[in-house]
Protein backbone atom coordinates (compact mmCIF):
# COMPACT_ATOMS: atom_id res chain seq x y z
CA UNK A 1 0.00 0.00 0.00
CA UNK A 2 0.93 3.74 -0.84
CA UNK A 3 1.16 5.47 2.36
CA UNK A 4 2.64 8.46 1.85
CA UNK A 5 3.70 10.48 -1.92
CA UNK A 6 6.14 13.35 -2.63
CA UNK A 7 7.58 15.08 -5.52
CA UNK A 8 8.59 11.81 -7.91
CA UNK A 9 8.66 9.53 -4.70
CA UNK A 10 6.19 6.54 -3.19
CA UNK A 11 7.03 4.96 0.09
CA UNK A 12 5.25 1.68 -0.03
CA UNK A 13 4.58 -0.06 3.05
CA UNK A 14 4.49 -4.46 1.91
CA UNK A 15 1.76 -6.52 3.41
CA UNK A 16 2.35 -8.68 6.45
CA UNK A 17 4.15 -8.06 9.52
CA UNK A 18 6.89 -5.17 10.24
CA UNK A 19 9.32 -7.55 8.93
CA UNK A 20 9.46 -10.92 7.08
CA UNK A 21 11.81 -13.73 7.03
CA UNK A 22 14.06 -14.41 3.64
CA UNK A 23 15.85 -17.33 3.46
CA UNK A 24 17.87 -16.59 0.47
CA UNK A 25 19.66 -13.61 2.07
CA UNK A 26 22.33 -14.12 4.23
CA UNK A 27 22.14 -13.37 7.99
CA UNK A 28 22.56 -10.04 8.29
CA UNK A 29 20.10 -9.42 5.28
CA UNK A 30 17.90 -11.99 7.06
CA UNK A 31 14.59 -9.43 7.42
CA UNK A 32 13.29 -7.19 5.07
CA UNK A 33 12.21 -3.71 6.06
CA UNK A 34 8.25 -2.89 6.08
CA UNK A 35 8.56 0.14 3.95
CA UNK A 36 10.51 0.82 0.80
CA UNK A 37 11.48 3.99 -1.05
CA UNK A 38 9.82 3.41 -5.03
CA UNK A 39 9.40 4.97 -8.16
CA UNK A 40 7.45 4.89 -10.55
CA UNK A 41 7.74 2.55 -14.07
CA UNK A 42 7.94 4.93 -17.08
CA UNK A 43 4.83 2.32 -18.46
CA UNK A 44 2.70 3.87 -15.61
CA UNK A 45 3.01 7.27 -16.97
CA UNK A 46 2.77 6.34 -20.94
CA UNK A 47 -0.57 5.06 -19.83
CA UNK A 48 -1.49 8.20 -18.01
CA UNK A 49 -2.10 5.97 -14.79
CA UNK A 50 -1.88 7.87 -11.84
CA UNK A 51 -0.57 6.46 -8.32
CA UNK A 52 -1.76 8.16 -5.40
CA UNK A 53 -1.91 7.03 -1.43
CA UNK A 54 -4.46 4.12 -0.48
CA UNK A 55 -3.50 2.73 -3.87
CA UNK A 56 -2.58 -1.40 -3.52
CA UNK A 57 0.67 -1.41 -5.97
CA UNK A 58 2.82 -4.42 -7.39
CA UNK A 59 6.63 -3.57 -6.72
CA UNK A 60 9.68 -5.33 -8.67
CA UNK A 61 13.47 -4.56 -8.71
CA UNK A 62 13.65 -4.60 -4.89
CA UNK A 63 16.74 -3.33 -3.34
CA UNK A 64 16.78 -4.83 0.34
CA UNK A 65 19.68 -3.14 1.83
CA UNK A 66 18.91 0.46 0.43
CA UNK A 67 15.11 0.02 1.43
CA UNK A 68 14.40 0.75 -2.70
CA UNK A 69 11.88 -0.51 -5.14
CA UNK A 70 10.18 0.36 -8.26
CA UNK A 71 6.37 0.50 -8.42
CA UNK A 72 5.33 -1.55 -11.81
CA UNK A 73 1.61 -1.38 -11.37
CA UNK A 74 -1.37 -0.44 -9.75
CA UNK A 75 -4.35 -2.54 -8.55
CA UNK A 76 -7.54 -1.26 -9.36
CA UNK A 77 -9.38 0.87 -6.86
CA UNK A 78 -11.98 0.32 -4.54
CA UNK A 79 -12.97 3.54 -3.80
CA UNK A 80 -12.31 7.06 -4.45
CA UNK A 81 -11.95 10.61 -2.72
CA UNK A 82 -10.69 13.39 -5.19
CA UNK A 83 -9.62 15.97 -2.78
CA UNK A 84 -7.88 15.28 -0.80
CA UNK A 85 -7.00 12.36 -3.21
CA UNK A 86 -6.53 9.07 -1.52
CA UNK A 87 -7.72 5.60 -2.69
CA UNK A 88 -9.35 2.49 -0.99
CA UNK A 89 -10.72 4.27 2.01
CA UNK A 90 -13.30 2.88 3.72
CA UNK A 91 -14.53 5.59 6.06
CA UNK A 92 -14.15 9.55 5.83
CA UNK A 93 -14.46 11.28 9.19
CA UNK A 94 -15.16 15.49 8.47
CA UNK A 95 -13.44 17.55 11.27
CA UNK A 96 -15.23 20.83 11.52
CA UNK A 97 -14.43 22.93 14.62
CA UNK A 98 -16.81 25.09 16.87
CA UNK A 99 -14.84 27.70 17.25
CA UNK A 100 -11.50 29.22 16.39
CA UNK A 101 -12.50 28.95 13.66
CA UNK A 102 -16.25 29.51 14.02
CA UNK A 103 -18.05 27.42 12.68
CA UNK A 104 -19.31 27.83 8.68
CA UNK A 105 -22.70 25.87 7.60
CA UNK A 106 -21.62 26.51 4.02
CA UNK A 107 -17.98 25.13 4.15
CA UNK A 108 -19.27 22.27 6.28
CA UNK A 109 -21.85 21.51 3.59
CA UNK A 110 -18.92 21.17 1.28
CA UNK A 111 -16.82 19.21 3.29
CA UNK A 112 -19.70 16.72 3.82
CA UNK A 113 -20.57 16.73 0.25
CA UNK A 114 -17.40 16.18 -1.02
CA UNK A 115 -17.47 13.02 1.74
CA UNK A 116 -21.49 11.88 0.70
CA UNK A 117 -19.54 11.59 -3.11
CA UNK A 118 -17.36 8.42 -1.98
CA UNK A 119 -20.81 6.23 -0.63
CA UNK A 120 -19.23 5.45 2.39
CA UNK A 121 -19.72 6.03 5.84
CA UNK A 122 -19.53 9.53 7.11
CA UNK A 123 -18.29 10.39 10.36
CA UNK A 124 -18.98 14.35 11.73
CA UNK A 125 -16.65 15.07 14.37
CA UNK A 126 -16.77 18.21 15.88
CA UNK A 127 -13.26 19.76 17.50
CA UNK A 128 -12.77 22.56 20.03
CA UNK A 129 -16.01 21.47 22.47
CA UNK A 130 -14.21 22.90 25.74
CA UNK A 131 -14.42 26.76 23.83
CA UNK A 132 -18.16 26.43 24.05
CA UNK A 133 -20.62 26.56 26.98
CA UNK A 134 -22.56 23.39 27.09
CA UNK A 135 -26.02 25.01 26.08
CA UNK A 136 -24.32 26.37 22.58
CA UNK A 137 -22.97 23.25 22.15
CA UNK A 138 -26.39 21.24 22.48
CA UNK A 139 -28.14 23.69 20.29
CA UNK A 140 -25.33 22.92 17.46
CA UNK A 141 -25.59 19.23 17.93
CA UNK A 142 -29.68 19.29 17.83
CA UNK A 143 -28.69 21.24 14.45
CA UNK A 144 -26.45 18.83 12.85
CA UNK A 145 -28.66 16.08 13.55
CA UNK A 146 -31.48 17.80 11.76
CA UNK A 147 -28.76 17.62 8.67
CA UNK A 148 -28.74 14.09 9.13
CA UNK A 149 -25.56 13.22 11.51
CA UNK A 150 -25.08 12.14 14.98
CA UNK A 151 -21.38 14.23 15.63
CA UNK A 152 -19.04 13.10 17.89
CA UNK A 153 -17.80 16.04 19.99
CA UNK A 154 -13.80 15.87 21.06
CA UNK A 155 -11.63 17.95 22.68
CA UNK A 156 -7.64 17.20 22.51
CA UNK A 157 -6.91 19.83 25.00
CA UNK A 158 -9.53 18.24 27.75
CA UNK A 159 -8.94 14.13 26.14
CA UNK A 160 -12.69 14.44 25.97
CA UNK A 161 -14.12 11.58 22.92
CA UNK A 162 -10.82 10.73 21.72
CA UNK A 163 -11.55 6.65 23.03
CA UNK A 164 -14.70 6.66 21.76
CA UNK A 165 -12.94 8.59 18.35
CA UNK A 166 -10.34 6.34 18.01
CA UNK A 167 -12.19 2.83 18.64
CA UNK A 168 -14.23 4.13 15.46
CA UNK A 169 -11.71 4.91 13.45
CA UNK A 170 -9.93 1.07 14.08
CA UNK A 171 -13.04 -0.30 12.88
CA UNK A 172 -11.96 1.19 9.00
CA UNK A 173 -9.13 -0.16 7.49
CA UNK A 174 -8.69 3.19 6.01
CA UNK A 175 -9.54 6.28 7.25
CA UNK A 176 -9.66 9.62 6.08
CA UNK A 177 -9.61 12.81 8.37
CA UNK A 178 -10.40 15.66 6.28
CA UNK A 179 -11.74 19.21 6.89
CA UNK A 180 -10.62 23.06 6.56
CA UNK A 181 -7.17 24.71 7.62
CA UNK A 182 -6.90 24.70 11.70
CA UNK A 183 -9.70 22.39 12.99
CA UNK A 184 -7.10 20.47 14.74
CA UNK A 185 -6.71 17.45 12.48
CA UNK A 186 -2.91 17.35 12.81
CA UNK A 187 -3.56 18.16 16.92
CA UNK A 188 -5.93 15.23 16.61
CA UNK A 189 -3.36 12.42 15.41
CA UNK A 190 -0.74 13.84 17.53
CA UNK A 191 -2.97 12.43 20.61
CA UNK A 192 -4.15 9.69 19.13
CA UNK A 193 -0.60 8.65 18.26
CA UNK A 194 1.44 10.27 19.99
CA UNK A 195 4.72 8.96 18.64
CA UNK A 196 3.93 10.98 15.67
CA UNK A 197 4.98 15.03 17.03
CA UNK A 198 3.09 16.39 13.95
CA UNK A 199 3.54 20.40 13.14
CA UNK A 200 0.58 22.11 14.26
CA UNK A 201 -0.56 25.48 12.89
CA UNK A 202 -2.59 28.80 14.85
CA UNK A 203 -5.67 30.31 13.40
CA UNK A 204 -5.74 33.31 12.27
CA UNK A 205 -7.52 35.97 14.87
CA UNK A 206 -8.36 37.94 12.06
CA UNK A 207 -9.46 35.94 9.02
CA UNK A 208 -10.35 32.76 11.34
CA UNK A 209 -8.54 30.77 9.13
CA UNK A 210 -6.06 28.09 9.79
CA UNK A 211 -2.66 28.03 8.83
CA UNK A 212 -1.56 25.13 6.59
CA UNK A 213 0.44 22.89 8.40
CA UNK A 214 0.43 19.29 6.57
CA UNK A 215 1.55 19.87 3.12
CA UNK A 216 0.96 16.12 1.60
CA UNK A 217 -1.30 13.15 2.52
CA UNK A 218 0.09 10.41 4.38
CA UNK A 219 -1.29 7.39 6.17
CA UNK A 220 -0.48 6.35 9.35
CA UNK A 221 -1.00 2.75 10.96
CA UNK A 222 -3.70 3.60 13.89
CA UNK A 223 -3.75 -0.54 14.76
CA UNK A 224 -3.52 -4.03 13.33
CA UNK A 225 -4.86 -3.70 9.68
CA UNK A 226 -6.46 -0.28 10.07
CA UNK A 227 -4.61 2.84 9.17
CA UNK A 228 -6.03 7.03 9.05
CA UNK A 229 -5.23 9.14 6.59
CA UNK A 230 -3.97 12.73 7.75
CA UNK A 231 -4.96 15.78 4.73
CA UNK A 232 -3.76 18.89 4.06
CA UNK A 233 -6.60 21.28 5.20
CA UNK A 234 -8.12 23.75 2.52
CA UNK A 235 -10.96 25.95 2.96
CA UNK A 236 -13.38 25.87 0.03
CA UNK A 237 -13.89 22.21 -1.31
CA UNK A 238 -15.36 21.39 -4.95
CA UNK A 239 -18.72 20.97 -6.08
CA UNK A 240 -20.18 18.00 -8.14
CA UNK A 241 -19.67 17.94 -11.52
CA UNK A 242 -23.47 16.91 -12.26
CA UNK A 243 -26.17 18.80 -10.64
CA UNK A 244 -28.32 15.81 -10.68
CA UNK A 245 -26.06 14.36 -8.16
CA UNK A 246 -26.60 16.65 -5.72
CA UNK A 247 -30.09 15.63 -3.64
CA UNK A 248 -28.68 12.24 -2.71
CA UNK A 249 -25.80 14.13 -1.26
CA UNK A 250 -28.09 15.82 1.51
CA UNK A 251 -29.29 13.59 4.24
CA UNK A 252 -32.40 16.05 4.48
CA UNK A 253 -33.26 15.37 0.94
CA UNK A 254 -31.84 11.58 0.05
CA UNK A 255 -34.48 10.64 3.49
CA UNK A 256 -37.60 11.69 1.51
CA UNK A 257 -36.42 10.22 -1.82
CA UNK A 258 -35.43 6.71 -0.76
CA UNK A 259 -39.30 5.99 0.46
CA UNK A 260 -40.80 8.29 -2.21
CA UNK A 261 -39.22 9.26 -5.02
CA UNK A 262 -40.12 12.35 -6.79
CA UNK A 263 -42.83 11.88 -9.42
CA UNK A 264 -40.88 13.60 -11.79
CA UNK A 265 -37.93 11.68 -13.28
CA UNK A 266 -35.64 14.85 -13.98
CA UNK A 267 -36.68 17.03 -11.28
CA UNK A 268 -33.61 19.02 -8.99
CA UNK A 269 -36.49 19.85 -6.86
CA UNK A 270 -35.24 23.58 -7.45
CA UNK A 271 -38.91 25.36 -7.16
CA UNK A 272 -40.20 22.97 -9.89
CA UNK A 273 -44.24 23.19 -10.17
CA UNK A 274 -45.72 20.01 -8.58
CA UNK A 275 -42.19 18.67 -6.75
CA UNK A 276 -43.68 17.18 -3.82
CA UNK A 277 -40.59 17.43 -2.12
CA UNK A 278 -40.19 18.80 1.29
CA UNK A 279 -37.98 22.39 1.55
CA UNK A 280 -38.80 23.22 5.15
CA UNK A 281 -35.36 22.17 6.36
CA UNK A 282 -32.63 24.72 7.38
CA UNK A 283 -30.12 23.98 4.30
CA UNK A 284 -32.44 23.84 1.63
CA UNK A 285 -31.29 27.66 0.66
CA UNK A 286 -27.65 26.22 0.57
CA UNK A 287 -29.17 23.20 -1.51
CA UNK A 288 -30.06 25.46 -4.22
CA UNK A 289 -27.24 28.02 -3.86
CA UNK A 290 -24.83 25.10 -4.63
CA UNK A 291 -27.58 23.81 -7.50
CA UNK A 292 -27.04 27.15 -9.21
CA UNK A 293 -23.35 27.35 -8.81
CA UNK A 294 -23.25 23.80 -10.47
CA UNK A 295 -25.30 25.04 -13.25
CA UNK A 296 -23.89 27.93 -14.45
CA UNK A 297 -20.31 25.83 -14.53
CA UNK A 298 -22.32 23.65 -16.58
CA UNK A 299 -23.49 26.45 -18.42
CA UNK A 300 -20.03 27.65 -19.11
CA UNK A 301 -18.52 24.65 -20.28
CA UNK A 302 -20.77 23.76 -22.76
CA UNK A 303 -20.47 27.50 -24.02
CA UNK A 304 -24.07 28.75 -23.31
Amino acid sequence: MVVALQANYLEVELEGSDSIAMTNLSRSQELRPCRLLCTRRTRLHHREQSVHVGDRVVVEAIDWQACRAVVSQVEPRSSWLSRPPVANITSVAVVLSLKEPLFDPDQATRFLLSAEQTGLDVHLVLSKQDLINSDQLAQQLERLRKWGYRPLTISVKKGDGLIQLKDELKNSRLAVLCGPSGVGKSSLLNCLLPSLSLRVGEVSGRLQRGRHTTRHVELFRLGEGSFVADTPGFNRPELPADPRDLAALFPELRSQLEPFPCRFRDCLHHDEPGCGMNKDWERYPLYKRCLDEMQRLSRSFRGD
